[in-house]
C-alpha cells in the first residue's frame, strides 16, 4: 500500500471537536481567573474600609485623651463661661474664655458652623481644645503658624495664662516667678464628616478644621467615614465616673444658661460611633441594614456600598483625672 494513503490529517468533525473543547477549557480558566480578580477586588475593598474605620476611631480616641492638656494649668479653677463659645470665633476674648471648655459638640448638626465647609447634615462635630505636648524652641517641637499658649504658677503673675500668635506677648513666668514659662502651641480641632473628600467626588470623608494664626485649615483625614456619632458621658456627683450619657449635653436635663456649659465641663468620657462605608459600589449587591449609632437608627440605604458600624468608649483623661 502506497504510504502517502495512510497519512490522514483530521476531519472537518474532530476539528470542530477539538475547538469546542478548547474554548470550553479556555471558558472556565477565564471564570476562574474573573471570579477570583472579583474577590480580590472585593477584599481590597473591605480591608480599606476595616483599615479606614479603625483608625477614624482610633485618631478621635487618641485626641479625646489629649482634650484638656493646658500644660501646668487645671482648667478647673477657670470660670464658666457664660454662653456655649462659638468654635470658629478666632477673637483673644473667645479663645481665652473657651480655655474652660476643653470639649464641646454639635448633636446632629443640619448647619455647618462658619470656619468648616461640605458638612454632611445630620452628623456630629467635636471640638476639643488643648495645648501642645511639646515646648516651643524645644528639639523636634516645630514652629509654624500656631496660636500659642502660656501659663504661670507664680504666685504674683497678673494672670494664670496667656493666648496670642505672637509669642513675643507672652511674658509670664514660671513658679520661680523669673523664668519665662513654657510656651506651646494653643490647639482647637474641629472635626466634622464632608460629603466629599475631593470637591463632586462623592466620598464621605472625616475632616478637621485646625485653628492657625489665620483661622481655621480643613485637612481631610479618613475616607469613607458615613456616619459620626457621639454619646458624652457626664460626671453629675464628682467622681469623675459617668452618671449618665447624652448626645447633647448641653441640652441634658432641660439645663438653661451657665448649667448647659458646666455640663460640657463635667463630661469624662465619650461612646464614638463611626459608620465606615466602602468607597467603592460592589457589583449585585445591596445594602439592607439597618444601623443603630448614638441613640439614632441609619438605613437600609438601598445601595450598593458594604458599611460597617465601629464602636468605641473613650476617657477624657485629662478631665475626668482632674475631677477625681
Amino acid at each position: 500500500m502506497n504510504s502517502q494513503a495512510r497519512i490522514k490529517g483530521f476531519s472537518l468533525i474532530e476539528l470542530m471537536i477539538g475547538i469546542t473543547l478548547g474554548l470550553l477549557v479556555v471558558a472556565g480558566v477565564g471564570t476562574i481567573f474573573a471570579n477570583n480578580y472579583r474577590t480580590r477586588v472585593e477584599t481590597e475593598k473591605t480591608n480599606l474600609q476595616i483599615e479606614n474605620g479603625r483608625y477614624a476611631a482610633q485618631l478621635l480616641a487618641d485626641e479625646m485623651r489629649m482634650a484638656g492638656y493646658y500644660g501646668e494649668l487645671d482648667p478647673t479653677s477657670l470660670p464658666t463661661p457664660p454662653t456655649l463659645p462659638d468654635p470658629c470665633d478666632t477673637t483673644n476674648a473667645t479663645l481665652v474664655s473657651a480655655v474652660a471648655l476643653p470639649v464641646q459638640g454639635v448633636d446632629n448638626a443640619a448647619v455647618a458652623p462658619t470656619c468648616i465647609s461640605d458638612l454632611k447634615p445630620g452628623t456630629d462635630i467635636f471640638v476639643d481644645r488643648r495645648a501642645s505636648g511639646c515646648v516651643q524652641g524645644t528639639p523636634g517641637c516645630a514652629a509654624g503658624n500656631y496660636v500659642y499658649f502660656q501659663d504661670s504658677l507664680c504666685s504674683t503673675s497678673a494672670g494664670q495664662y496667656l493666648i496670642s500668635s505672637n509669642t513675643g506677648s507672652l511674658n509670664l513666668t514660671a513658679k520661680d516667678c523669673a523664668t519665662t514659662a513654657d510656651i506651646r502651641s494653643y490647639r482647637t480641632n474641629i472635626y466634622f464628616v464632608a460629603q466629599n473628600d475631593q470637591p463632586g467626588d462623592g466620598i464621605p470623608t472625616l475632616k478637621v478644621a485646625e485653628l492657625g494664626s489665620a483661622g481655621y485649615t480643613i485637612t481631610p483625614l479618613v475616607e469613607g467615614i458615613d456616619q459620626f456619632q457621639i454619646e458624652y458621658g457626664i460626671d453629675t456627683n464628682g467622681d469623675s465616673i459617668p452618671d449618665v450619657y447624652a448626645s447633647d449635653p448641653g441640652a441634658y436635663g432641660g439645663c438653661t444658661g451657665v448649667a448647659c456649659q458646666t455640663n460640657w465641663r463635667n463630661v469624662v468620657t465619650a461612646r464614638l460611633y463611626i459608620l465606615a462605608r466602602n468607597t467603592q459600589p460592589s457589583g449585585g449587591y445591596t445594602d439592607t441594614h439597618v444601623y443603630t449609632a448614638g441613640g439614632n437608627t441609619y438605613g437600609p440605604y438601598n445601595d450598593a456600598y458594604k458599611r460597617h458600624l465601629y464602636t468605641s468608649l473613650v476617657r477624657f483623661n485629662n478631665i475626668a483625672g482632674r475631677l477625681e
